[in-house]
């Protein structure tokens, strides 16, 4: 008696043993996949969270730049007043090394009493050697033609262009109304005392009135 097999019972299931039959191969299974996995990614919440994080990084960033930028003009500060410093010291060096000569090379006596004064041991010296070279500045300004009452008035009235060492000039200035307005209570060490001298006398330089 023969046996029949009935082969479209079972072609169904031997198809899904095999690697054509796989469900990682069928079409449909593979788009609901990514539809699924896109729906996840573009889900609301989703993006909101990445929204979220994306603004902190950025917040993070320019907070570093800014603070970066912040240390650099620091830096650029520091290494300008170094500078100054420095050049303030070589021109105090360069006048002390001149007073020293048969007639000093100084053509003003009250910058040769100023230099006096800082090179005294005593700090109300030092002080007043500033207030002397201010009013030195004053009588400069006063010969150069600049109008007004205080120095600060004819400071004012300054061209920059024409003046290379007007920022020094107001710095200077501004320290000796300290010393002025303060007195005893402003104290000035004999280092910052020459420095400040030091400036008087690029500013007196520049114009031949030392």
């Amino acid at each position: 008696m023969a046996v029949t097999i009935d082969t479209s019972i079972h072609n169904g299931s031997l198809l899904d043993n095999t690697v054509l039959g796989s469900k990682y191969i069928n079409p449909n299974y593979l788009f609901d996949k990514a539809v699924n996995f896109l729906g996840y990614i573009f889900n609301a919440s989703v993006w909101n969270v990445i929204n979220i994080i994306l603004a902190i990084l950025s917040l993070f960033f320019i907070a570093v730049i800014i603070y970066v930028t912040f240390r650099m003009f620091e830096i650029r500060e520091k290494e300008r007043r170094h500078l100054q410093l420095e050049l303030a010291e070589y021109a105090h060096n360069q006048a002390l090394k001149r007073e020293k000569t048969e007639d000093g090379g100084i053509k003003n006596e009250k910058w040769r009493k100023i230099l006096k004064y800082i090179s005294s041991e005593n700090s109300n010296d030092w002080k007043l050697a500033i207030i002397e070279a201010d009013t030195m500045l004053f009588d400069l300004l006063t010969q150069l033609g600049f109008k007004g009452e205080t120095l600060g008035d004819k400071l004012k009235n300054v061209d920059r262009d024409n003046f290379r060492g007007l920022n020094f000039a107001w710095e200077v200035h501004n320290i000796r109304n300290r010393i002025a307005h303060e007195g005893s209570s402003f104290e000035v060490s004999l280092h910052e005392a020459k420095r400040v001298i030091a400036l008087y006398e690029q500013i007196f330089l520049e114009f031949g009135f030392i």
